[in-house]
């Protein structure tokens, strides 16, 4: 029996309890394979300790989350390309956080964690200066001004990511909405303090002979779309 959130608690909250789901896909995600997918407040275990208590190539290996990985294309390319280097996918969708852990499991990968949770929680997942990169590939621009509240890319938010990396690390974010690419740069100069060097591209694969050619990971399934549409993918790279 599906359980109801407690309203007055904030979702940011440390004390906020995620509901039980009536998503079948929520069952599912516990049936499989302990170690490859974490749901809800059970992401929020292993804080600061990611590396030491999974992953088994070796400490010193680069840690990256991937915020809204979707069914985990560009995550899981970059896991069989890096072997000694670690990554964590992050969405909020069960079905493609499924997807994603059968097809990390079926790999055989050891460097691949899936977490189903929200992203504003993202400091209670993920230790001061535990990661090495971030990569927030066309987040949801909610394109109603109403809806403008929504945006996951605040100034809040970037100094919380900004946080959670270590020194030298990057934040990476692509976009194809000029409207919310614009409010990215305002937020980012409102957080700027601390960040060591900021790279903006208003056309990342305008130097390509033939961007449509481009495979994942080195792009996604929406960013293929984006690319063959004509539409200008927007990039920001900022480094702490």
């Amino acid at each position: 029996m599906k359980t109801a959130p407690d309203r007055k608690i904030p979702l940011v909250h440390p004390d906020y309890r995620y509901p039980e789901s009536g998503n079948p896909y929520w069952k599912k995600l516990r049936d499989l394979p302990p170690g490859l997918v974490y749901c809800d407040n059970d992401t929020e275990l292993y804080r600061g300790v990611w590396r030491d208590k999974f992953f088994q190539a070796g400490k010193n290996g680069k840690l990256t989350v991937e915020i809204g990985c979707n069914g985990g294309h560009v995550a899981l390319g970059l896991a069989q390309r890096a072997p000694d280097e670690f990554f964590i996918g992050l969405d909020w969708k069960f079905k493609q956080i499924h997807r994603a852990a059968v097809k990390a499991a079926a790999l055989g990968l050891k460097n691949m964690i899936f977490l189903r949770a929200n992203a504003q929680r993202l400091g209670l997942m993920f230790g001061p200066g535990e990661l090495d990169r971030v990569l927030l590939f066309f987040p949801d621009p909610w394109p109603r001004k109403s809806q403008h509240k929504n945006r996951f890319v605040s100034a809040k938010n970037l100094k919380m990511l900004w946080t959670l990396l270590g020194p030298g690390g990057e934040l990476e974010i692509r976009t194809d909405h000029d409207g919310y690419f614009e409010r990215m740069l305002a937020a980012l100069e409102e957080a700027r303090a601390g960040w060591s060097d900021v790279r903006v591209t208003r056309d990342l694969h305008a130097a390509h002979p033939d961007p449509r050619k481009l495979e994942m990971p080195d792009v996604t399934l929406f960013e293929r779309l984006f690319i063959r549409d004509g539409i200008r993918i927007k990039q920001i790279i900022a480094a702490r």
